[in-house]
């Protein structure tokens, strides 16, 4: 039993706590939640070195039994190369978000709650991936929506909290209906434990369990996290939220949280409810297992919201807008090669599927986080981020055009960018499926092409016409001349302190400008992250290496390879 597995999850725990406690001191808040940010990687980092190192060889899987109990009876924690995978895109997006956060969310705001609820997200986003049992997967959820809530309404306008009570409505709704789900597992199959969910599946006239309830739970459990992955046709939340939220926030919820529900599908779709087998035909959907049912329902999804992604954000006026609306299409690019993977022919699709959603995944989360930072700064700057206000900022403020710019061809998918190689993956994992004979492999292409045009036509009109073309007045009135890092203050319009105005935009722009540095190295080393995200996939597809590692660990009061019935 490994206790480093439980060591991002105690650093995200503490710094929440301690940031609460030192409220009263400003400097030492912001200086306690920033080394905890920094703590966080460096434990998420020691994780992935434990794990996933050295790179191209077999992952390993890490198990914490909490309190010494052996699963399935026990509390279990696992780290294996899809939590791994996915904690590492959390550790590094929260730390370069708080630094951000530090410089454009007021000073009264983040001492009065924004940084223990901004660690508690983190504590509840680093138990998801953790977590070995799905109730606890219930549990971390609410951890981190319950944190979300409070951040999305953060503002307190009249807007911001429609958007949050919408939010907030929706997935106390969702929360609800997953808890029933739950309870449904557990009733039908007589476990939690996720690894003993998988095992009794895998044998269910051994431990008397009925799949096909299992087949209809699990696709009411589908909705759920189709709703917190913001997947169609549970999108409509999105773009109020989005827009509602503190620009951090955005980011956070756009690049960290949204994969929750995709790490979710990921791993009880493909690790768990894949161990079941079942033959079944309903409304022209038919697979013999659970996952194969599953495929054709998220390629539908995945299809739908790329195209209604794509056509919402190209009709936006509004810079956030866009960016809401393509974090919808992306999610769809995210999940159609999951659909690929499910219904693929043989094994290397399916691992070449997964591992092109896990590296999309992880491109988008630094994509997507940069873009809508980067709105935060020109709302910041300017006082809009409305297109008809803007124009001209290629030529104020390069800088921040450049970082920009790099975001959106990172998702446009331009090499030597990593966004060139999750965008590739995704192509060529639906060429292999049709290669193989799968059907709907041409369908997924022609989606994936459409999708590919779209990210290209809003993304061209976001940059026209907010960074080229004529300088608008409002822009000339925010920054007369041309600013770049280390010169003289734009005209703030947040109403932030006049003493910081410098540092707080060069902060801004710098933490843009590294996470474009940090999209252009992974391209140019993407040969470690294709490595890291192939392990993931594998550890994901295989079953019975994460039951093993699981139910023969260490425990006590009982053994850990024995399971009681219903």
């Amino acid at each position: 039993m490994s206790t480093l597995v439980i060591a991002p999850l105690l650093v995200a725990l503490v710094t929440a706590i301690v940031t609460l406690l030192v409220r009263p001191s400003d400097i030492l808040q912001r200086t306690v939640s920033l080394l905890g940010a920094v703590g966080y990687l460096g434990a998420v980092a020691l994780l992935f070195d434990a794990v996933m190192l050295p790179l191209g060889s077999e992952s390993g899987v890490l198990v914490y039994q909490v309190s010494n109990w052996a699963a399935p009876f026990g509390i279990t924690l696992v780290a294996d190369g899809l939590s791994v995978f996915m904690l590492a895109l959390a550790g590094i997006v929260s730390l370069l978000v708080l630094v951000y956060s530090i410089a454009s969310i007021s000073a009264f705001g983040q001492r009065l709650s924004y940084h223990p609820l901004y660690h508690f997200m983190m504590v509840g986003v680093t138990g998801s991936f953790l977590t070995g049992d799905i109730f606890n997967l219930f549990v971390w959820f609410e951890v981190m929506l319950m944190s979300s809530y409070i951040l999305v309404l953060f503002y307190s306008g009249r807007e911001h909290t429609r958007a949050a009570l919408n939010y907030v409505v929706l997935n106390l709704i969702g929360s609800a209906v997953m808890l029933v789900a739950i309870g449904g597992l557990y009733s039908t199959t007589g476990t939690l434990n996720m690894a003993d969910m998988a095992r009794r599946l895998a044998d269910p006239a051994a431990y008397d369990v009925a799949v096909l309830p299992v087949l209809g739970l699990s696709a009411v459990l589908f909705s759920v996290f189709a709703l917190k992955a913001g997947l169609a046709p549970f999108q409509f939340w999105v773009p109020a939220a989005y827009r509602a939220a503190p620009s951090p926030v955005t980011a956070m919820l756009a690049g960290v949280v949204k994969k929750v529900g995709v790490y979710a599908i990921v791993r009880l779709y493909f690790t768990i409810f894949a161990a079941a087998s079942v033959d079944l035909a309903f409304l022209g959907i038919s697979g013999d297992s659970v996952l194969g049912f599953f495929g054709p329902v998220m390629f539908a999804m995945a299809a739908v919201s790329i195209v209604l992604g794509g056509i919402g954000a190209v009709g936006r006026d509004d810079v956030d807008g866009i960016l809401a609306y393509s974090s919808i299409s992306q999610v769809g690019f995210i999940v159609l090669p999951l659909a690929v993977a499910a219904t693929a022919p043989s094994d290397a699709v399916a691992v070449l599927g997964v591992t092109a959603a896990l590296v999309y995944a992880f491109n988008h989360g630094l994509a997507k986080s940069l873009l809508f930072l980067a709105s935060g700064t020109i709302q910041d700057v300017v006082g809009s981020d409305k297109l008809s206000d803007l124009g001209g900022l290629a030529d104020r403020a390069p800088v921040l055009a450049a970082g920009f710019f790099l975001g959106a061809l990172t998702l446009i998918g331009v090499p030597p960018i990593s966004g060139f190689f999750g965008k590739f993956l995704v192509f060529q994992a639906a060429a292999e499926a049709l290669a193989a004979g799968a059907t709907g492999s041409a369908l997924a292409l022609a989606v994936a092409l459409a999708g590919a045009i779209l990210t290209i036509a809003y993304y061209t009109r976001a940059w026209n016409q907010v960074f080229w073309g004529t300088t608008t007045e409002l822009v000339d009135a925010a920054i007369p001349s041309r600013w770049t890092l280390g010169t003289h203050s734009a005209a703030m319009t947040d109403g932030g302190d006049d003493g910081l105005e410098a540092l707080e935009l060069t902060t801004q722009v710098t933490v843009v400008v590294a996470l474009a540095i940090a999209a252009i190295g992974f391209g140019i080393g993407f040969e470690a992250v294709f490595a890291a995200a192939d392990a993931a996939a594998h550890a994901a597809l295989d079953t019975n290496a994460y039951v093993d590692a699981v139910m023969h660990g260490p425990g006590v009061g009982m053994d850990a390879g024995t399971g009681g019935g219903h």
